[in-house]
């Protein structure tokens, strides 16, 4: 049940943002340029998958445990620290460069445009090279930030 329920998510996930223009990089990017083209449709998207997030997150907190599996699956640290702080900010940078956040990348791609055929493999590459920078960047000791 668990792999259909997350194939039904991901359908929902993927046809909303083909419907919404999401997988298309100029519509994200004329979002970001606030003092050029700018594109605020990205921010109705935003706002009506917060809105059904916050109601279903209210839903489903009333049950003892998820549908398909036997507890809830919960981060174990709400600690804000280097990692986290260093990679939202090269995610951003990577957002702002490409346009794309990795789900509208995989919904772009049986479009076959060249920045999604160049971008997708520079994502996964960056995947592979986060885990060990990760790594390298917690054995490090910083002041960490607890919420």
């Amino acid at each position: 049940m668990r792999a259909v329920f997350g194939f039904l998510a991901g359908l929902v996930f993927g046809i909303g943002l083909v419907i919404s223009g999401m997988s298309d990089p100029a519509k994200v990017l004329n979002f970001l340029d606030v003092f050029g083209y700018w594109d605020p449709s990205l921010a109705f998207v935003m706002g009506g998958a917060s809105v059904t997030s916050f109601i279903g997150y209210r839903l489903v907190w009333k049950r003892p445990a998820p549908i398909a599996m036997d507890s809830f699956d919960l981060p174990g640290t709400k600690t804000i620290d280097r990692p986290l702080l260093i990679g939202a900010a090269v995610f951003g940078i990577g957002w702002g460069i490409g346009g794309f956040c990795p789900g509208p990348t995989w919904t772009a791609l049986p479009l076959m445009a060249p920045g999604t055929l160049a971008f997708l493999p520079a994502m996964l590459v960056g995947m592979m090279i986060g885990g060990p920078l990760k790594r390298a960047l917690s054995s490090r000791p910083a002041p960490a930030i607890s919420q």
